[in-house]
């Protein structure tokens, strides 16, 4: 069995790219510093290209859509090479096209309702956003007790300061985050500061370990 998406790494970036030809050195570097599960967002034109560029030339990397809100682009990003999906929220006529996908996927949530009705679903793997803005570590707690069998990947408003107590939750499997990919760094095309960045990142499975 596949492992699961969750459990790829504690930490999945997550990619805002405006140049295409920076998809490929950056995605290596991810992958060198120990981030193989790379979320590139659909919020720029050149998202799909840096896909399907990350699938063709960095197969260690596993690359996936984020921002992905509608059946076109569940079509069109997993036609480009994405391996997994991840959406802000969802509806029924999303999920029904993220489950016949083929590929893992991560429905956003940020209410119990949210996560009860993706339950009734058989979904059990979800993404918690806005993290911070909706409860934080506080709101994923209280989920733990009356629905242990979710699983979530927090994002939005986490950093290297607070990853750690997201971590230490026993229904979080991984967080997203952007702190090791500091704009000024993917401007000056510093792929060396970005791997140690995901380097220090990735360690953040031994700090889980010590919780």
């Amino acid at each position: 069995m596949a492992p699961s998406l969750l459990d790829l790494a504690p930490v999945v970036p997550v990619v805002v790219l405006e140049d295409a030809s920076d998809a490929v050195p950056l995605a290596r570097a991810l992958v060198a510093g120990g981030l193989p599960a790379i979320e590139v967002t659909l919020r720029t034109p050149v998202a799909l290209d840096a896909i399907r560029a990350i699938a063709g030339e960095v197969p260690e990397a596993v690359v996936g859509a984020g921002t992905v809100i509608t059946p076109d682009q569940v079509t069109e990003t997993v036609a480009a090479g994405a391996r997994f999906l991840v959406s802000p929220g969802w509806t029924d006529v999303l999920l029904e096209a993220m489950q016949a996908s083929g590929v893992p996927f991560l429905p956003g949530v940020s209410t119990t309702s949210e996560v009860v009705a993706l339950l009734e679903r058989g979904v059990t793997e979800m993404k918690f956003f806005p993290a911070e803005a909706a409860g934080g570590t506080a709101y994923l707690k209280s989920l733990a007790g009356p629905l242990p069998q979710a699983r979530f990947c927090p994002t939005g408003g986490i950093g290297p300061e607070n990853a750690p107590e997201y971590l230490s939750l026993p229904n979080v499997g991984c967080v997203g985050g952007t702190w090791m990919l500091p704009a000024d760094a993917i401007a000056a095309r510093d792929w060396g500061r970005v791997e140690t960045l995901a380097r220090e990142a990735a360690g953040l499975k031994t700090l889980r370990a010590q919780v």
